[in-house]
């Protein structure tokens, strides 16, 4: 009889059969380091030299993608062990060596005549299958400086980086935010960690004690932060005009594969769409049964009871039903991941935190979690194998160059899972409580992914657009503006909280300038993609996985365009508005 335990732990001899083989493939990538060095100087001397350092840069992509693998996912499994620390400082130490001996690719082509560079495509068909990766360094070229400029910029990244890592530093470590009393009456620490869990309490005082604690900390601290999050913006805007970008925001949407449209029509439709978040939020205070509601009852779902279990078994059924609407390779897909041990399911000693999904091509997906018979961890299930259908698609018909696929587009298909296990979950549930239960979930997803990331795209967007006026800002500005935007946000049946001014501060995002309104166009995609797909529009599954299966070699926005998703259109947000409206009359008609 088949052993089930192993069908639940990743097989990494599916990488290496044997740490010889896997030291074997260093040995040999090595070898193709020094070898493709060799190109250094002379890439752009003919066609031929173009060609042979890319295709010996392909089989270099390749070996390394099995080999870094191979040693992360060995010391994810158990972080304490010491051979596993020394295999993955091994691959690290292999990661800097990969990226110091291809370092020359992009400056050489970048630098050269590009007329030259499109008659060595034109006369060598060979190139056609590079053609894409070139043509994106000859796209950023009028933004790249001399090779002296650049060498100057490259010296201060680690300065650059600085407020950043200081801001780090401050909050995780050195913060301590006090203790409070939990539900069961115990004292007990407050962490960065825990905060969520407390506000999600059904007793109104332990939400109150974690709200007043961690802003109490954040407002001792609010000059210092201040500095270091102006210092951040400075130097963004000011590389952004070194670079000739018209604004910082065009430098961050152009580095995205989208554009200030993309950006523009996000807020507008949020904008239009803050009716509908006022009726969530006034549903909020009715269901919580409270006079006033205050910015710390936000994350309590009035529904929820005692958690129910779940076996991994049950899961992955249900998994396995909601996403059927995918079609039959999708599903047989799935099975494989199930069954040919793709995912690394339960916890284990030292194993690592959370989840993720990685794509090794050549060979299939990797999924770790942690199952803790949770029902949460259903939702995880389907959301990690959304990226993996997607890196199994993508590394299928594309070269590895071409296979990987941006940040714009890589939470789509992860969420569209999300929202078709999450409709599927709320057809079936034949308990009226549950079921307010997951659909208020669901509205919740929308409200912190679509509208929070938005209002903090919206707060991004005004600091950077003063700095870059020449504007000083201090401390009290940051607090105003992110104070006004609450107020707009959340409307007049919430009370807005004067310790909410200081939240601002403890968002990391905000050191990725312009990171989170892709949190907003995410779901936006997804909700457009998962409508079509639930109400089984004829030929739009097939239309999908194509999208999928496209990796790289075309522009995110017109990635989307392929699934009738256009994200510089508020038409695309104003389907996300009305699915959410959608959603609200649907636990309105429940209760």
């Amino acid at each position: 009889m088949e052993n089930r335990q192993d069908v639940y732990n990743w097989k990494l001899t599916d990488l290496f059969k044997s740490k010889e083989e896997f030291h074997k493939a260093i040995a040999e990538m090595k070898h193709n380091l020094k070898q493709i060095e060799n190109y250094k100087g002379i890439l752009c001397d003919c066609s031929e030299n173009l060609y042979q350092c890319y295709h010996l840069y392909e089989i270099l992509l390749m070996q390394f993608d099995k080999i870094y693998s191979y040693g992360m996912f060995n010391y994810h499994l158990n972080m304490a062990d010491q051979e596993g620390i020394k295999l993955f400082k091994e691959v690290e130490s292999l990661s800097s060596e990969f990226s110091t001996a291809t370092s020359f690719i992009t400056p050489e082509i970048t630098f050269m005549d590009e007329n030259v560079i499109y008659q060595y495509i034109k006369e060598d068909e060979r190139l056609k299958r590079y053609e894409r990766d070139i043509k994106d360094i000859l796209e950023k070229k009028k933004h790249i400086l001399s090779k002296e400029e650049e060498n100057l910029l490259a010296n201060y990244s680690e300065v650059f980086s600085g407020p950043e890592n200081i801001y780090d530093i401050l909050t995780n470590a050195e913060f301590k935010f006090g203790t409070l009393k939990n539900d069961e009456g115990k004292e007990v620490e407050l962490t960065d960690a825990t905060y969520t869990k407390y506000l999600k309490s059904n007793h109104i005082k332990v939400r109150k004690q974690a709200f007043d604690l961690m802003y109490k900390k954040y407002s001792e601290y609010n000059n210092t932060i201040t500095e270091m999050y102006l210092s951040n913006v400075k130097q963004t805007t000011i590389t952004a005009r070194l670079r000739k970008y018209k604004s910082s925001l065009e430098q961050a949407t152009t580095h995205d594969d989208a554009s200030i449209k993309v950006y523009e029509a996000l807020m507008e439709g949020v904008k239009e769409g803050l009716d509908i978040n006022y009726e969530f939020v006034s549903l909020k205070k009715e269901l919580l049964h409270v006079k006033e509601m205050h910015m710390y009852d936000l994350y309590v779902n009035p529904f929820q009871e005692d958690e129910d279990k779940i076996s991994f078994e049950e899961a992955k059924e249900e998994v396995k039903e909601a996403l059927s609407i995918l079609g039959e390779e999708y599903s047989q897909l799935l099975n494989e991941a199930f069954e040919n041990n793709w995912i690394d399911v339960f916890e284990k000693p030292n194993k690592r935190g959370g989840a993720y999904s990685a794509g090794v091509y050549g060979v299939h997906p990797f999924v770790l979690m942690s199952f803790t018979e949770s029902k949460r961890d259903v939702s995880t299930i389907a959301h990690e194998l959304g990226h993996s259908m997607h890196s199994y698609y993508s590394n299928k018909n594309q070269n590895i160059i071409d296979a990987d696929y941006t940040i714009m587009v890589a939470e789509v298909a992860s969420t569209v899972n999300e929202i078709l296990l999450s409709e599927y979950q709320i057809q079936h549930e034949e308990n009226e409580q549950k079921k307010a239960e997951l659909i208020y979930e669901l509205l919740e997803m929308i409200r912190a992914t679509f509208y929070r990331q938005s209002m903090f795209a919206e707060f991004e967007k005004e600091v950077h657009e003063k700095i870059e006026k020449g504007e000083n800002l201090s401390a009290e500005d940051l607090n105003t503006i992110y104070y006004a935007l609450n107020q707009k946000y959340f409307g007049k049946d919430i009370v807005i909280d004067k310790e909410i001014q200081y939240e601002w501060s403890r968002i990391p995002h905000f050191y990725s300038d312009f990171y989170v309104y892709k949190y907003a166009t995410g779901i936006s995609a997804a909700i457009c993609i998962a409508t079509k797909i639930l109400h089984k529009e004829k030929g739009f599954v097939e239309k999908y996985i194509n999208m999928l299966s496209q990796g790289c070699t075309k522009k995110s926005i017109d990635l989307l365009k392929m699934v009738d998703v256009d994200l510089e259109d508020i038409h695309t947000y104003k389907i996300t508005t009305q699915f959410y409206k959608d959603k609200i009359d649907e636990l309105k008609n429940l209760l």
